[in-house]
């Protein structure tokens, strides 16, 4: 299986020269093809993804150190659940790293006090940079949450942050006072998923075996599901179809991504460790609009995190940013309509979520003008 590495922070959404063809899309059920038109969406469906995960605790070292791999190995500290991480990827440049993705909440676990701790957590999309720290529940405030921020850039010898993603809504305004007192951009997203992997790996390595763990306690900020709501007129496009590419394919339009779209975005396959063969079919949703540059370039503005297909009331839902639904399209309810949506969503579970959205002039067409690779992920257990 080929393997791809991409630095997400670099990616400039500008227009390049014109591109190849995308892979042509081949219709998602064997016997029917169904073309769909435009405006309506979804609700949610629970999903429980299976993936296999990257280990990133090595990668880890003590408070206010930075060391190679294999000095963190042998750190003594490694396996203290107490131990707080302070580390930058000593072949990383510095000024490369200009996104990160944060969390600032409580975690299941009491300090002395028998209150709950909190914690700090601040990655880029490749982990080449992880650090972490705890607070007690009586310093949170924006304070606090932009001197952590300053911490990390003068411990590790960073500059600033251009832009900061973050997936937890309630503490939307402490982030973006910190933020903004900092010039650094907030962008409230889902799309974290470096970070949401590494807080499950945490759950399981660190905070169980920390000796204030609470077994059983509830994240206290938990994520929202809100109702959908109705989508602007000028995110529509003129006709849908659930299509298909192989593996293969999507890895292909990756490799290139900058080069072939202007507009989209991509995921870090070799961090996410998904196990699926080339010639596996992944699910996606191509959209047709005349106007499908304009339309792309608004779409690009949303932080697009994944689509749904809800059976019993026959839409699409578009979910972005944090906490945000629309309904994207509907369609005749049938039992051929049905049986099309359910195997779109079978075939997206059994990709342990992944999906893609691609936006096109003409349903018919190999152009494709906007290409965003998705990843349906279930909240982190903090």
């Amino acid at each position: 299986m080929n393997t791809l590495s991409f630095n997400t922070a670099k990616f400039r959404n500008q227009a390049g020269p014109p591109h190849k063809p995308i892979s042509t899309f081949t219709s998602f059920s064997q016997t029917t093809k169904i073309s769909y038109k435009f405006p309506q969406l979804i609700s949610r469906n629970s999903l429980q993804t299976h993936r296999k995960y990257c280990d990133f605790s090595p990668r880890s070292v003590s408070e206010s150190s930075v060391s190679s791999p294999t000095e963190s190995r042998i750190d003594e500290d490694e396996d203290d659940p107490t131990a707080e991480l302070s580390y930058l990827d000593p072949e990383t440049d510095p000024q490369s790293i200009s996104e990160w993705e944060l969390d600032f909440c409580s975690r299941p676990i009491l300090d002395i006090r028998g209150k709950k701790v909190w914690e700090f957590v601040a990655c880029d999309s490749s982990l080449s940079l992880q650090y972490t720290k705890y607070f007690p529940n009586n310093a949170i405030n924006s304070i606090t949450l932009k001197n952590a921020i300053v911490s990390v850039c003068d411990e590790l010898g960073l500059p600033l942050p251009q832009k900061i993603r973050y997936f937890r809504s309630q503490m939307q305004t402490i982030i973006t006072k910190a933020c903004r007192e900092l010039g650094i951009q907030p962008i409230p997203s889902k799309r974290c998923l470096s970070l949401l992997l590494w807080l499950e790996e945490r759950y399981e390595t660190i905070y169980t075996r920390h000796p204030g763990f609470q077994k059983g306690s509830k994240p206290l900020l938990a994520l929202d599901n809100p109702f959908p709501m109705k989508l602007s007129e000028n995110l529509f496009g003129e006709r849908w179809a659930f299509v298909q590419l192989p593996y293969s394919a999507v890895k292909e339009e990756l490799s290139s991504f900058k080069e072939k779209f202007a507009f989209g975005a991509i995921l870090d396959l070799d961090l996410l460790g998904l196990e699926i063969d080339d010639n596996t079919m992944i699910p996606g949703l191509a959209v047709a609009s005349s106007r499908a540059t304009p339309l792309a370039a608004w779409m690009n503005g949303l932080e697009v995190c994944s689509i749904e297909a809800d059976t019993a009331r026959a839409t699409l839902l578009l979910s972005v940013g944090i906490s945000t639904r629309y309904t994207y399209a509907t369609y005749k309810k049938n039992p051929v309509t049905t049986k099309e949506a359910e195997a779109w969503e079978a075939a997206k579970k059994a990709c342990g979520g992944l999906h893609f959205l691609a936006i096109q002039e003409d349903l018919d067409g190999d152009d494709c003008v906007g290409f965003w690779l998705l990843l349906d992920l279930p909240p982190p257990p903090v």
